[in-house]
């Protein structure tokens, strides 16, 4: 029989373990022992197998390690982002209606805030700011603006709207916990102030340039350095201002430099040409007699002007005649015209001559040139005929002969009579060529007191009164009546505001000039004739008489009308001291006609013209104390 083996039974609640076997080690080195693992039944049912160490498990498919590996690796992932996800969730929750994390605004971080703190702290930090000017600087240029005037004013909501909400992204809301973001400020302008205020640091900004130059010290020429200039960009500059005003540090302006022309080497060159000018005298060749000009007066008139690229020398003509003038005036002549002096009753020409004179500008156009001369600084001068405006032909051709309008008046006091004598020399002799207007404040020129004029009576605003020149009226109207008879045309003339006996209705004339003797009432008649006219003028202490001679053409006679429209005087209280009553007089309106005839008696044409006179006051005069 078969030999028999006997293995143990199995026992359904029992998995036996065989002990471990220990090899041991053919030689006594220090490898530790090598224990075998003791075996183990994998099932009640199944044999026991013993493992030993160099038996391997049948291996597992690579398709299904890989898939396992994956699945092991999703499982992670999902967890992660699960994760993820809730604190995502959490953290919208929790930020909702916040200002976005990292925000800033004018250097204050209010991200991650409540809307109600963030404004808060923006104006704990930033208001003070602006009570302040706000500091400017353009260049080396450093000036201030107030934030009130230039119209700028502080958006608090709209400045934190700008900042945005919360971010759904989640890869923006993750980097904004790495990030900063800065916000600009929002400011409410009023363009209006705001162009006004920087139109204002404007004018302080621009400069023009500023060339180098050459200066004197008497006759010691130095260099004046050059300067850049600057020109403000108002709009980007506005633009700026708005931008950074509520930073609290100063605001660079933008500002183009604009830069000279004339370069360093030209104003060094310039300074050479300085030294020879004012080095000696340059004589000025006048005609019979000659002018000096001393260095110092050289350097007086000398002047250095840039032209393009470089420094020019110049002459100021003004400041060479005011040196060289008094030694040439010998050969230079006035001019005078000719006039109509009245002698035995009848005018007489007196001859004109023509004017000479140095023509300095033409003269001095080398004068540079010559300055720049070592030997031979010598200048002729260049003179100008200037021809009388009436020659002595004019005069003779003008066809003064005979008297053709005549008028006195009388009765004025002696103060206006001063006043009257001083207008009447002035006026004696006047010439007016045929087409032309006299005028009387244009003849006279200014009639105060520097002029050798007083104080008299006049008529002001209707009533008496007192200026210096008063009483040259009756002067006007004496002019008015030889030229209303000489038949020449009226251009221009004002009567009295109300009537004064002395003189014709309707026919009387005043005139009046302000404190700075500008013409204000004036008294203008044209020379319509072919031929001209000449004023003659006689004064005595009790009349003034007028006589315009010329040559004859019309008869002239005067046709005064009624009164009509009586108006009765008004009262007026007179002054408290040295008052003079009066009963004043009526106003009343008339016309006066002026008939004028060719000399064979033939009515040729008749002027028209009404005057409307106010009623004198009725001055009262206070009681005298008891």
């Amino acid at each position: 029989m078969p030999e028999q083996h006997h293995w143990p039974e199995s026992h359904s609640e029992q998995t036996d373990v065989l002990p471990a076997v220990r090899v041991q080690p053919s030689t006594p080195a220090q490898t530790p022992p090598h224990e075998v693992p003791p075996f183990k039944a994998t099932s009640a049912y199944d044999e026991p197998t013993a493992r030993w160490a160099d038996e391997q498990p049948e291996a597992e498919p690579a398709p299904d390690r890989k898939k396992r590996n994956l699945r092991k690796t999703g499982l992670a992932a999902g967890a992660v982002v699960g994760v993820l996800g809730v604190l995502y969730l959490v953290d919208v929750l929790v930020s909702q209606g916040n200002v976005p994390r990292g925000v800033t605004v004018a250097g204050v971080e209010v991200g991650g805030m409540t809307r109600t703190a963030a404004e808060k702290k923006l104006r704990e930090q930033i208001e003070p700011r602006l009570n302040h000017p706000v500091q400017l600087k353009a260049g080396d240029l450093t000036t201030e603006l107030e934030p009130a005037k230039a119209g700028l004013t502080p958006d608090w909501a709209k400045t934190l709207d700008a900042a945005g909400e919360q971010p759904i992204n989640p890869v923006t809301r993750l980097t904004s916990f790495f990030s900063n973001r800065e916000v600009g400020f929002t400011t409410q302008t009023d363009q209006a102030a705001l162009t006004v205020a920087v139109d204002g640091v404007r004018g302080k900004v621009d400069q023009d340039p500023v060339e180098g130059s050459i200066k004197f010290d008497g006759t010691t020429p130095a260099i004046t350095e050059a300067k850049q200039g600057r020109k403000l960009d108002q709009k980007a500059a506005a633009d700026q201002i708005v931008a950074d005003w509520v930073k609290g540090v100063p605001i660079e302006l933008p500002v183009a430099v604009t830069p000279v022309k004339v370069a360093p080497d030209a104003v060094k060159a310039a300074l050479e040409q300085a030294k020879i000018a004012t080095s000696g005298p340059i004589v000025l060749k006048g005609e019979g007699k000659d002018a000096t000009l001393t260095p110092p007066q050289i350097a007086a008139a000398l002047r250095f002007e840039p032209v393009e690229d470089k420094l020019v020398a110049k002459v100021d003509p003004v400041k060479v005649a005011e040196a060289a003038g008094p030694q040439l005036k010998s050969t230079e002549k006035e001019g005078k015209d000719a006039t109509i002096v009245f002698e035995g009753g009848k005018p007489t020409v007196h001859p004109s001559e023509d004017g000479k004179t140095v023509n300095w500008e033409p003269s001095l156009v080398p004068f540079a040139e010559t300055a720049q001369k070592q030997d031979g600084r010598e200048l002729k001068l260049q003179y100008t005929v200037k021809p009388a405006k009436v020659t002595t032909e004019q005069a003779n051709a003008l066809g003064i002969k005979e008297v053709i309008g005549e008028f006195t008046t009388n009765g004025f006091a002696s103060d206006s009579g001063v006043n009257i004598r001083m207008v009447a020399q002035k006026v004696n002799g006047a010439i007016v060529k045929p087409g032309d207007t006299f005028s009387l404040n244009g003849f006279t020129g200014p009639r105060g007191a520097a002029q050798g004029y007083v104080e008299a009576g006049v008529i002001k605003d209707g009533a008496p009164g007192r200026e210096v020149g008063g009483g040259i009226s009756q002067f006007a109207t004496t002019l008015y009546n030889a030229s209303y008879f000489a038949g020449l045309k009226n251009v221009e003339h004002k009567e009295h505001s109300y009537y004064i006996s002395r003189y014709h209705k309707a026919r009387e004339a005043t005139v009046f000039q302000d404190h700075g003797g500008k013409s204000v009432i004036d008294l203008k008649f044209a020379n319509d004739a072919q031929t001209g006219i000449a004023i003659q003028t006689a004064w005595t202490p009790k009349s003034i008489t007028v006589k315009i001679w010329g040559t004859k053409r019309y008869q002239v006679d005067s046709v005064t009308g009624p009164d009509t429209n009586p108006t009765p005087p008004t009262e007026k209280a007179g002054p408290a001291q040295n008052c003079s009553p009066s009963n004043g007089a009526p106003g009343f309106t008339v016309t006066d006609t002026r008939v004028i005839k060719d000399l064979n008696g033939r009515e040729v044409r008749r002027e028209n013209r009404t005057v409307k006179y106010n009623p004198q006051p009725k001055i009262t005069c206070p009681a005298p104390p008891a």
